[in-house]
C-alpha cells in the first residue's frame, strides 16, 4: 500500500486489533481482484539547467492545495541547515518570502524525522510557495497523507501550498545541480491531473456521518456545510452529477460472533465501521455509523428518484446540527424527523435501508463495497475522507475553494460554468492585451475565450455570424450574414447621403463605380476621365461619386444601354408609326375575319335550304330515274 505519513510503519493500536483484521480483510479481498491502491500525480518540468531538461513525475500531497487545471512557476531552492525542514525555518534564519520580480520559490526538503505536512507547514512559514519533498531511498512514488493522530496537529488546516513527492534518483541529481550554483528553474503542472471530457463534471464524496472521529469528521461536515450552496446550484443547473458514498468493512468468519464483530457491523458481520469512540464499552457502536451511513446513501437514492439529489446536502449538514453523537440525538427518531422537514418520504427511505438483522446481504451496501474498489484509472478508496473527480482521486485540502478549483478543472474547455470563471477562483487573462489574441476593438469582438484552464485564441460566433482565422492574427466573419457584423470586415462609406459597401456573401469586392482593395480602401472610378462611359458624339460626362452623369446636346434623349443619344420627337413619331401600323393590322385582320364569316354562313343556309328543297320536288337528275322505273 503506498500511503504514508512520514513515518516508515507502525503497528495498528494495541486496542483495535480486530479493527486491523477487518481493514486488511477488506482491502485484500474484493471477490477474487486485488487491492490496487492509485498514487495521483502532476508533471514537474525543468526548464534550466539543461542538464536537467525535461518532465518528471511527482505525488501529488494529500494536503495543501494542488493548483489543479493550473501551473506554477519557479526556482528550487535546496536549504543549507534543517534540510528535512523538521524544524522552523526562523531558527537558522533562514527565509524564502517572495522578492518583487523575483520567481516563487520551492522548497527541496529530504524525507524523514517528521511528517510530510509538518515539511510542508515549516516550509509554508518560512515563504516557500511550494514543497518537494524528496524520497530517502529508491522505490515508487508514494501519497503523502497527513498524520492519524491529525487531531495533535492544528496547522494542518493551514497549510495551502502545494506539495510534491520526488524520487530518490531526481532529488539527487537536483541538489548536485543546485552544489554547483545552477539555477535550476521548474514548472509544477497540474492542467492534466484531472480528466476533462465534457461539459459536465461527475464526482463522489466518500464520507461517513461519524461525528467523534476528531479532525477527520470534523473537517469533513466543515465542508459539506461550507461546500452545499456551490454543490447545490451545479447540480440544479445539470452542470454536475454528485454521488455521496460510504465505506464499510466485513467482519472475518472467524470472528463473526465475537462480542466486537456483534456490535460494529449489521446483517451478521456482513458490513462493519468503527467504534466511534474506540471504546466498545460506552456510547455509540459502530454498527450504528452502518445505519446512518445506509441511511445517508438513501437518503440520496429517494432524492434522485424524486428528481432532487441535492436535498442529500441538506439533508446532511441538517442531521450533524440536529443530531450529534454527543448530545446522544444521533438515533433513528431524529433522523426521520430531519427526513420529514425536506419532505422525503421516509417509508421510502426506510424500504430502501431493509432489515440490519436479516442474514442477508444488503444490495446498496453491497454495492457501496463494490463501488470501493478502483476501477480503470481510479484506485481503491482507502482514504477516509475521500474526493473523486471525473473518475480520478482528488488529492489536497478539503476546502470549498480548493475543491471548487479542482471541480473546475474537470470541465472541458469552454463550457465551464461562470463561478469557475470569478476572480476568486482563476485570473481572466483575456483582461492583459487581449490575451494575446485577435480582436476587432471598433466591433467589440474578440478571439480570447477565458476558461479555467487559461485563455485559448478562437474565431468567435457573433448574432449568428461565424468567424473564421487562426485566432492570433486573423479572423474573418463568413457566411450570408457576415455583412450585420461590422460589415464583415471590409470598406464602407457613406457621402452625400449615400452609402457604398464592399461587403458581398463571398468577401470584399468594391462595388462598381469605385476600385480598391475593397477592406480598406475603395475610391471612385471617374468614367468619364477613364473613357469608360458616355463617349458618343453627342454626349455630355460629368462624374459623380461612384457613378457619373451623363446628358446630351441638341435636344437630344441619352439611351445609358446603348450609350448613345436619340431624337425625342424621332422616338415619338416612331412611336407613333409603330401605334398606327398596329391599328392598321388590327383592322385587316378583323374584315379578314368578318369575310371568313360571312362565306361560312351563306354556304351553310345553301346547303339548308338544298335539303328542304329534295324533300318536296325532285331535282334534276332525280327525275331521271323516276321515269325508267314507269316504262318497266
Amino acid at each position: 500500500m503506498t500511503l504514508r505519513s512520514g513515518a516508515r510503519a507502525a503497528a495498528p493500536p494495541p486496542s483495535l486489533p480486530l479493527l486491523a483484521l477487518v481493514c486488511a480483510a477488506a482491502l485484500l479481498s474484493c471477490g477474487g481482484c486485488e487491492a490496487r491502491f492509485v498514487v495521483e500525480k502532476n508533471s514537474l518540468k525543468v526548464t534550466a539547467p539543461d542538464a536537467l531538461k525535461g518532465a518528471y513525475e511527482c505525488a501529488i500531497g494529500n494536503f495543501g492545495v494542488p493548483q489543479y487545471g493550473g501551473t506554477m512557476v519557479g526556482v528550487v531552492a535546496y536549504p543549507k541547515a534543517n534540510r528535512k525542514a523538521c524544524k522552523e525555518f526562523d531558527d537558522f534564519d533562514i527565509s524564502y518570502k517572495a522578492k518583487p520580480g523575483a520567481l516563487p520559490t520551492f522548497l527541496l526538503v529530504d524525507r524523514g524525522d517528521c511528517f510530510f505536512a509538518k515539511k510542508a507547514w515549516d516550509a509554508q512559514r518560512a515563504g516557500a510557495a511550494a514543497i518537494l519533498v524528496a524520497d530517502d531511498k529508491d522505490e515508487p512514488l508514494i501519497t503523502m497523507d497527513t498524520p492519524e493522530e491529525s487531531g495533535k496537529a492544528d496547522y494542518l488546516e493551514n497549510i495551502t501550498i502545494p506539495s510534491a513527492l520526488i524520487t530518490k534518483s531526481f532529488g539527487d541529481r537536483l541538489k548536485k545541480a543546485i552544489d554547483n550554483g545552477d539555477m535550476v528553474n521548474v514548472n509544477l503542472d497540474w492542467t492534466e491531473s484531472l480528466p476533462h471530457p465534457d461539459e459536465r463534471v461527475e464526482y463522489e464524496f466518500w464520507t461517513n456521518s461519524n461525528d467523534e472521529c476528531g479532525t477527520k469528521c470534523d473537517s469533513q461536515i466543515e465542508f459539506v456545510k461550507s461546500f452545499k450552496g456551490a454543490a447545490q446550484i451545479l447540480e440544479k443547473k445539470g452542470y454536475t452529477q454528485f454521488t455521496p458514498h460510504y465505506i464499510t468493512w466485513y467482519c472475518p468468519e472467524a470472528y463473526t460472533l465475537s462480542k466486537q464483530c456483534k456490535s460494529q457491523c449489521i446483517n451478521h458481520g456482513r458490513y462493519c465501521a468503527p467504534d466511534p469512540e474506540q471504546d466498545f464499552s460506552k456510547g455509540y457502536d459502530g454498527k450504528d455509523v452502518v445505519v446512518q451511513n445506509l441511511r445517508q446513501v438513501c437518503v440520496h437514492k429517494v432524492s434522485m428518484e424524486n428528481k432532487k439529489p441535492w436535498l442529500w446536502w441538506d439533508y446532511v449538514t441538517d442531521f450533524a446540527v440536529r443530531c450529534p453523537m454527543k448530545e446522544k440525538k444521533y438515533t433513528k427518531e431524529c433522523a426521520d424527523g430531519v427526513i420529514k422537514s425536506l419532505g422525503l418520504d421516509h417509508k421510502a427511505i426506510d424500504k430502501c435501508i431493509g432489515d440490519p438483522n436479516a442474514d442477508e446481504e444488503n444490495p446498496v451496501l453491497k454495492a457501496e463495497q463494490d463501488a470501493q474498489i478502483g476501477k480503470g484509472s481510479r484506485g481503491d478508496v482507502t482514504i477516509l475522507p475521500t474526493l473523486v473527480i471525473n473518475n480520478r482521486q482528488y488529492r489536497g485540502k478539503l476546502d470549498k475553494g480548493a475543491v471548487l478549483k479542482a471541480l473546475c478543472a474537470g470541465f472541458r474547455e469552454t463550457t465551464e460554468p461562470s463561478v469557475c470563471l470569478t476572480e476568486d477562483i482563476q485570473t481572466n487573462e483575456c483582461l492583459e492585451n487581449n490575451g494575446g489574441c485577435w480582436q476587432d476593438k471598433a466591433a467589440n469582438i474578440t478571439a480570447c475565450k477565458d476558461t479555467f484552464r487559461g485563455k485559448i485564441c478562437e474565431c468567435p460566433v457573433v448574432k449568428g455570424v461565424k468567424f473564421v482565422g487562426d485566432g492570433y492574427t486573423h479572423c474573418e466573419a463568413s457566411g450570408s450574414g457576415r455583412c450585420e457584423i461590422n460589415n464583415g470586415g471590409c470598406w464602407k462609406e457613406t457621402k452625400n447621403g449615400r452609402t457604398y459597401s464592399a461587403c458581398t456573401a463571398d468577401g470584399c469586392k468594391c462595388p462598381d463605380g469605385f476600385k480598391g482593395d475593397g477592406v480598406h480602401k475603395c475610391e471612385d472610378v471617374d468614367e468619364c476621365k477613364e473613357r469608360t462611359a458616355c463617349q458618343c458624339k453627342e454626349c455630355n460626362c460629368k462624374n459623380t461619386w461612384g457613378s457619373y452623369e451623363c446628358g446630351c446636346s441638341g435636344g437630344l434623349l441619352y439611351m445609358k444601354e446603348h450609350d448613345t443619344c436619340i431624337s425625342k420627337n424621332v422616338g415619338a413619331q416612331v412611336g407613333w408609326n409603330f401605334l398606327w401600323v398596329v391599328f392598321f393590322g388590327l383592322a385587316a385582320a378583323g374584315i379578314a375575319g368578318y369575310a371568313v364569316y360571312k362565306y361560312r354562313i351563306r354556304r351553310y343556309m345553301d346547303s339548308e335550304i338544298r335539303a328542304i328543297m329534295a324533300q318536296y320536288m325532285p331535282l334534276d337528275n332525280q327525275g331521271d330515274h323516276h321515269s325508267s322505273h314507269i316504262e318497266l
